[in-house]
């Protein structure tokens, strides 16, 4: 039976809320099994994603796992948000270029005070840390295939009786994450900047 409550806040949190020791065995079970599968191959290597603020409605929160073309497989929290807004968003990841050597490309929006807006967000995170974070509404420990505030992406395959939460609505300010992927069915990138330096410029 799922918990519910009106207001919660976790000053300090990982990988996407709270999922637990046998949430984490179900998704081996799973893989074992072949049950779970990514929306795309991913690449061998995560990348950081920092914000301001995260907020949106329609929360979910799932485990599935990706695989990446070298066959890697990660095990993931995917975080689902329907409608978001985003502001101070940076994205960093290093890359290594023979000859030259490690440069890092970044991309970074909404910090000009028009806010990033997405549709149909899915982040495929390993690790979440914030200042605080508030979820209205919440269920924990519902089953994934009986989310009704959340949603699963169409593309991941998920056991339907696996552990999930979710909520009507997320907020979610100083948030600093370890991401694998990240789709979403519409992202629109106020103040859009992108490049790629010599060394390692991390958003965090």
């Amino acid at each position: 039976m799922s918990q519910r409550i009106g207001k919660t806040h976790w000053k300090r949190f990982a990988v996407g809320a709270v999922p637990t020791v046998a949430a984490t065995a179900a998704v081996a079970v799973s893989m074992a099994q072949g049950a779970l599968a990514a929306s795309f191959s991913i690449s061998g290597s995560d990348f950081q994603v920092s914000a301001g603020k995260l907020s949106g409605t329609g929360f979910g929160n799932y485990a599935t796992v990706d695989v990446a073309k070298n066959g890697k497989h990660v095990p993931v929290s995917v975080s689902s948000i329907k409608r978001a807004t985003v502001t101070d968003m940076c994205q960093s990841v290093p890359v290594d270029i023979p000859v030259l050597g490690t440069y890092t490309m970044t991309l970074k929006a909404g910090g000009s005070g028009t806010p990033v807006k997405a549709k149909d967000l899915y982040i495929d995170m390993t690790d979440l840390q914030a200042k605080t974070g508030t979820f209205r509404n919440v269920d924990i420990g519902v089953a994934t295939g009986s989310m009704t505030k959340g949603q699963v992406n169409p593309k991941d395959q998920v056991d339907p009786d696996g552990y999930a939460q979710q909520a009507d609505s997320v907020e979610i300010i100083d948030a600093h994450q370890k991401v694998w992927a990240t789709t979403a069915g519409t992202f629109e990138l106020a103040g859009l900047h992108m490049n790629i330096t010599a060394g390692r410029h991390d958003c965090f």
